[in-house]
């Protein structure tokens, strides 16, 4: 990998190619992203860059993470991460990464947390089938059934409940770039990614696998 940022969804819009299609795409903020460090082979074990992104007041930093960004030098940021980067030997600490890394045309991986929807029914979290609607029926949106008779007598393990919805972390492949504003931090990808507005996107290029 050697493309990667991170970003915030600022929403949904659509924009006209050039030829004329309407293409419905997602506007993300993406950094720039300062590099507060970087890991080697013989220091860490591995090659990466830690990287912060979003501002933060420094009374809301606990001592610990001060201590990462006063030894980069740099501001107090909201979110650290780490990019197993393949160049990762030519960054510097205080480096920026931009939005302008990535190119029209570019395909990406984005990966947030999905927008929590609460407890929820079999209906809408399994798309089970409802009960008839009509009087009297004393089943309508009921989950039904949920296991065997006397032989085993009791639920498999796996089975499809009630139960929390959403909040989980999420990856859409194979997103196209097609518009890149450098000046305003702006990546415009066709299609939708996971997540609320001003939700903590990471947008990586999607790896090409060789047979």
């Amino acid at each position: 990998m050697k493309k990667a940022i991170l970003a915030t969804k600022v929403g949904m819009t659509q924009i006209f190619a050039e030829n004329g299609e309407l293409v419905p795409v997602t506007v993300l903020l993406a950094g720039p992203c300062v590099v507060t460090q970087v890991k080697t082979m013989d220091n860490d074990g591995y090659e990466a860059v830690q990287v912060g992104f979003g501002e933060l007041r420094e009374k809301l930093a606990n001592k610990p993470r001060k201590g990462i960004f006063e030894k980069a030098g740099v501001s107090v940021k909201r979110y650290l991460r780490e990019f197993r980067f393949e160049n990762a030997s030519d960054y510097k600490v205080a480096d920026e990464i931009r939005a302008d890394i990535f190119a029209v045309g570019d395909h990406v991986d984005a990966t947030a947390i999905t927008k929590g929807k609460g407890f929820q029914g079999a209906v809408k979290r399994l798309g089970q089938h409802r009960g008839p609607m009509k009087h009297g029926s004393k089943f309508h949106r009921h989950q039904g059934s949920n296991g065997p008779a006397t032989t085993p007598g009791r639920v498999f393990k796996g089975k499809g409940m009630p139960g929390h919805m959403g909040s989980v972390q999420r990856t859409v492949e194979n997103l196209e770039v097609v518009r890149v504003d450098a000046e305003n931090n702006l990546l415009l990808v066709k299609g939708s990614v996971p997540g609320p507005k001003k939700s903590l996107i990471t947008i990586k290029e999607t790896v090409k696998v060789t047979k």
